[in-house]
């Protein structure tokens, strides 16, 4: 498959060749959407995440170490919260949900950074002619920042977040709520990539398959029981082996 070069300036016919060669190979790729996670896959905040939840279990006098809320990253608030303080009414969850929102914006969103390759990764799924899409727990806010810290609002084609459903990971609403939005594409057209076993869990559910990366630090076990077809260490391992992953199926 003969690639656009992104950022080569094309003209005419060319830009018109082009397109067309992108359009009939699309037509026979299987996959033709690839849904990220962010946190703990584009971005490095998995630990951010950790220490947030930590000041606001602190104000209500409750004591976790550190590597059982880490366990918990890559669920929303509606998920997190019941697993760890299973006594709590819903409206209590909701406003501790309030408050790591508010610390982790206040103190700790400016502190992230994105993982090598992050953007590269896209770009080049975009490149291979693939929707590039964005399908996280994370609030919109959050993720209205992670495009700008991307660099990546020219790159993906959409986005679903905690906003958009009635629950979040493991549930599969956010990628039920992708899925819907690529339209006619199924299950089978997509893939996932994440760092928890909640985006594996929430993408079977969906009948999708997901890749799982390392840098969320789970353990292998835990992904692949997970689900995960395959494994690498981060998403600049993924851009390595980018011609024979599942991404390029």
């Amino acid at each position: 498959m003969e690639k656009i070069a992104w950022g080569e300036v094309l003209s005419g016919s060319g830009v018109r060749r082009a397109l067309e060669r992108q359009r009939r190979s699309s037509e026979t790729m299987a996959i033709k959407a690839v849904l990220f996670d962010i946190d703990g896959t584009l971005v490095d905040s998995n630990d951010l995440h950790v220490t947030a939840w930590q000041a606001v279990f602190r104000q209500i006098g409750a004591t976790f170490d550190d590597q059982v809320v880490h366990d918990q990253i890559g669920k929303g608030t509606d998920m997190l919260v019941p697993t760890l303080l299973p006594d709590i009414d819903e409206a209590e969850q909701e406003r501790l949900g309030e408050a790591h929102g508010s610390i982790f914006k206040s103190q700790y969103l400016e502190q992230v950074t994105p993982f090598a390759a992050a953007r590269d990764l896209l770009a080049r799924v975009k490149e291979s002619g693939r929707q590039v899409v964005l399908a996280s727990s994370a609030s919109s806010d959050e993720l209205d920042h992670h495009l700008d810290l991307l660099d990546a609002r020219e790159i993906v084609d959409l986005s679903t977040t905690s906003d958009d459903v009635e629950k979040t990971k493991p549930a599969p609403d956010i990628f039920a709520a992708a899925l819907e939005k690529l339209s006619p594409l199924d299950a089978s057209e997509v893939i996932v990539v994440g760092d928890t076993p909640y985006d594996i869990e929430a993408a079977a559910k969906c009948g999708i398959a997901a890749v799982g990366v390392r840098s969320g630090k789970f353990s292998d076990e835990t992904l692949k029981d997970a689900g995960a077809v395959a494994l690498y260490d981060d998403v600049a391992a993924l851009l390595a082996g980018f011609e024979n992953s599942p991404l390029n199926g």
